[in-house]
């Protein structure tokens, strides 16, 4: 089922305007910092945000547009949120018969239907138990169930592992992506861009109520064009004007690097490395090889990232904002602290532009 959407509305000062097409079975996931639009594109497509002009297809059939806005339960649309929102009376196999049994099914045939999608998300062992005697894992598992129960046309899924502790979300996504593969179009609201990558084919990024970069999810992750989509990709940006052998920042300085075979010289780009090919150094320490780039700054942050620590700077110019991935040795060898002076660096090898989003 084919989604083609183009959603327009103004709430107070906030104003969204987008347009998007999932193909039939795929997954589109939006990304964005808070504010920008997610979850109200999300509740425009379920009917449960009133919205200033509207044209909403679904395989074919409008959902909204002139003259037609669909009440919610005429849409054909499974919701899931970050909080299960189970009925609290139910037991596991009667909230997830609950779908069929209000499109009109038998008692019986709705919880044949349950448990098989109880089956599906391996929650068949507490098909008797109600959501207080559920840990929130499994509690996320039932919705899950519950939705899909209902044969969506379209699935929305809305920061469906926010609620979740570490142990349980890598489960659930895990299951989603089984349950997701050939199943219902889908539309997926996340910050984190392991959500991204595990489930969706396609990425939408927004800012301000509009789609601001749009691709393939491994391409835009890969190749961010916006700070935000740089930053949960765990990369480095530095916006510019691309040239022959680089980046020319706003500033003016140059950042050496290869150019992407789209970006254009003389047009808005951004240059994009992986903090690991950060290099640091003792202010007006001793440089190590050639590098071409290099930038003076402060430590504004020491986090631990895994097996190393990322280090954040600010003051450096073009560097401002910069992560580099050293050791805890290294750390530790060169005294590094929230306020040190150092000195960065960068091979031109390890830069690549890419022409950023209009």
């Amino acid at each position: 089922m084919t989604l083609s959407a183009r959603i327009a509305l103004t709430r107070g000062t906030f104003s969204l305007d987008v347009e998007f097409t999932v193909p039939e079975g795929t997954v589109l996931a939006l990304l964005g910092p808070n504010g920008s639009g997610k979850s109200t594109v999300l509740g425009s497509l379920a009917g449960l945000v009133p919205v200033t002009s509207a044209d909403i297809t679904l395989a074919g059939r409008t959902l909204a547009g002139e003259r037609v806005d669909l009440a919610p339960h005429e849409r054909g649309i499974g919701l899931l949120s970050q909080d299960a929102l189970l009925f609290p009376h139910l037991s596991a196999l009667d909230n997830v018969g609950f779908a069929p049994r209000a499109a009109g099914a038998s008692r019986a045939k709705s919880r044949e239907v349950a448990q098989t999608w109880l089956a599906e998300v391996d929650a068949s062992a507490f098909a008797r138990r109600r959501p207080g005697q559920l840990s929130g894992g499994q509690q996320q598992r039932v919705a899950i169930a519950r939705a899909l129960a209902s044969a969506p046309s379209l699935l929305l899924l809305d920061e469906p592992f926010a609620a979740l502790d570490v142990d349980a979300a890598p489960a659930i996504r895990g299951l989603l992506r089984r349950v997701l593969r050939g199943g219902p179009t889908t539309v997926l609201v996340t910050h984190d861009p392991l959500d991204a990558l595990a489930l969706a084919d396609h990425v939408a990024v927004m800012s301000g109520g509009r789609i601001v970069e749009r691709g393939p999810t491994r391409d835009v992750l890969a190749a961010p064009r916006t700070a935000f989509t740089a930053r949960i990709a765990g990369l480095n940006l530095v916006a510019g004007v691309a040239e022959a052998d680089g980046l020319r920042t706003k500033s003016g300085d140059l950042v050496s690097g290869l150019l992407s075979e789209d970006a254009v010289v003389g047009e808005a780009a951004v240059a994009v490395f992986e903090p690991s090919a950060v290099a640091v150094y003792p202010h007006d320490g001793e440089h190590r090889g050639s590098p071409r780039n290099t930038v003076e700054a402060t430590v504004a942050a020491l986090e631990p990232h895994g097996p190393v620590i990322r280090l954040r700077v600010t003051d450096g110019g073009w560097g401002d904002g910069l992560s580099a991935d050293l050791t805890p040795a290294a750390v530790a060898d060169l005294e590094l602290e929230p306020g040190s002076p150092v000195t960065l660096s960068v091979k031109a090898a390890t830069v690549a532009v890419h022409p950023a989003q209009s």
